[in-house]
């Protein structure tokens, strides 16, 4: 991805627009959530809202709160009907409070100098490798997950794959990949992270 544009990125993600528009990784998000997502659940970084509106009429889901740092995307949420709160990651959610956390973080990797600026660069930019959002958010999640809560994270093999899966495992983590897909320019995974139970 390194070789598009601006103006060829803003045909495929929507740059044009201070709010990340569902792509193909929101797609992939959108399902894994439908069929795991149980109980409250968090959409962190929730954009459009796109995602969180479709897992909110899943079997299972009594319901769905969408956070952003983008005040444009929170706005744009509520009008999609979620229900959404400007929040850096999880920051200001209580403490055992959610029983799944989705997460479509930003994550390609970029050049410091090369970055935009803009809200559409905090959707998009992971920093240099592409985890500097993923490892803070993962820091974070346990505090907020319910016992036997869950994180349904979106992972792009541009961010190094088992780099992630190692961090989250160090945070105590169980992980497993419950959707895939490739494209010719990456590969998307979604991770379920649990903590195991004690018997």
């Amino acid at each position: 991805m390194s070789d598009d544009t601006r103006e060829e990125l803003a045909a495929r993600r929507g740059l044009d627009q201070p709010v990340y528009q569902p792509a193909e990784d929101s797609g992939l998000l959108a399902s894994a959530g439908r069929e795991h997502a149980t109980g409250v659940v968090v959409e962190v970084g929730t954009g459009s809202g796109w995602v969180a509106q479709r897992v909110a009429e899943s079997p299972g889901v009594d319901c769905v709160v969408g956070t952003d740092v983008n005040p444009h995307a929170c706005r744009e949420a509520r009008e999609r009907g979620v229900e959404s709160a400007r929040v850096d990651l999880v920051s200001a959610l209580a403490t055992d409070a959610v029983d799944t956390l989705l997460f479509n973080p930003p994550y390609l990797p970029t050049d410091p100098e090369a970055e935009w600026d803009d809200w559409q660069e905090a959707a998009l930019s992971g920093g240099t490798d592409g985890r500097a959002v993923i490892e803070p958010f993962l820091d974070a999640a346990g505090r907020v997950l319910a016992p036997d809560g869950q994180v349904l994270l979106l992972v792009s093999s541009l961010t190094g794959f088992a780099d992630v899966v190692e961090y989250a495992v160090a945070r105590g983590f169980d992980a497993e990949t419950v959707a895939e897909e490739s494209y010719p320019y990456e590969s998307l995974s979604v991770l379920r992270l649990t903590y195991e139970t004690a018997e």
